[in-house]
């Protein structure tokens, strides 16, 4: 797997990811299953996964996020896919990505000033399969083996397949960090980053202070970037300037809206940040941040205004 992330850090200066995938689908109109979100349109209706690709490409993302984050073998076995199935599903995620970035890249009327997107598969925490907002606490009660039953397979197909990174995403508990990290030690060519959920300014979802899996993260080889998404942005400016002064890798961060999901009324609820949402976006990147994008109910419009908001000042310095 061969990561061009340093090569667009190094002329751009940042790196502007995608948004909401499945949020995405939904203002599309679709129901989403809540065991496999976005995952289930890889069944049913994966023209309109490669229809919001092309939405964030045109919107000035840098880098896609494959359909992959709820999808998993156990996940997938509940509609009567063996492994060899999900296998396929997997890669149709990102063969999906892939084409749209082509797409995009061979179309004349994209800007001259854009470098060529990146892929990255993604990888969603256990809880994420159990569909329970447990993605949100860490608190799953199994052991560090069944862990890494789950996630091994997955793991290592999506580093061979033709994605440029593969990125454990929402990560909410040191225990799920650590056995993701050993995967990232013990799987060649495995190039991505990790993102944390976290509950507020300084701990991840299940309580362990930011600072702990920071440090973890420091002996990864294969770490390009370390950070934090599906948080809230109010959390996010703290967060950067807490993990930046313990790593050299690049600190990414893509928040969600300030909306939260109710896993047990299949609802999102509080407050949507708005327009202060880009303007926090401006103040992460001037904190430190270098790979900047949003995660549920961030759509194109918003990444759109994000990338016209920060790029001017990366040209400007």
């Amino acid at each position: 797997m061969t990561s061009f992330f340093q090569d667009i850090l190094e002329r751009q200066g940042v790196l502007i990811l995608d948004g909401g995938l499945a949020t995405s689908l939904e203002k599309r109109g679709h129901r989403l299953d809540p065991h496999l979100w976005s995952a289930k349109m890889l069944i049913d209706s994966p023209e309109e996964i490669s229809a919001v690709h092309h939405a964030f490409l045109r919107a000035g993302a840098d880098c896609i996020t494959t359909a992959s984050y709820q999808a998993s073998y156990k996940g997938f076995s509940r509609f009567g896919f063996d492994e060899a199935g999900t296998d396929e599903l997997l890669i149709r995620s990102v063969t999906l990505a892939r084409d749209a970035v082509n797409d995009f890249w061979s179309d004349v009327a994209r800007p001259n000033s854009r470098i060529r997107p990146l892929v990255a598969a993604s990888i969603g925490p256990y809880g994420a399969y159990l569909a329970d907002g447990s993605e949100y606490d860490g608190r799953y009660g199994i052991a560090d083996q069944d862990l890494i039953d789950f996630h091994k397979r997955r793991f290592r197909l999506l580093v061979t397949s033709e994605a440029d990174l593969v990125v454990c995403e929402t990560i909410p508990s040191m225990d799920e960090t650590r056995v993701l990290l050993d995967l990232f030690d013990a799987t060649p060519n495995a190039r991505g980053w990790i993102s944390f959920s976290c509950r507020d300014g300084g701990h991840l979802s299940d309580g362990s202070p930011i600072e702990a899996v920071v440090d973890l993260c420091e002996h990864i080889e294969g770490l390009v970037g370390v950070g934090v998404n599906c948080t809230a942005p109010q959390f996010v400016n703290e967060l950067i300037t807490r993990i930046q002064p313990r790593t050299e890798r690049a600190v990414i961060v893509y928040p969600n809206s300030g909306e939260s999901w109710d896993a047990k009324n299949k609802k999102w609820a509080g407050t949507n940040s708005g327009e202060s949402w880009v303007e926090m976006a401006e103040m992460w990147y001037r904190a430190g941040a270098r790979g900047i994008g949003g995660c549920c109910r961030i759509g194109p419009e918003v990444i759109n205004q994000v990338r016209s908001q920060i790029i001017p000042i990366r040209s400007a310095e």
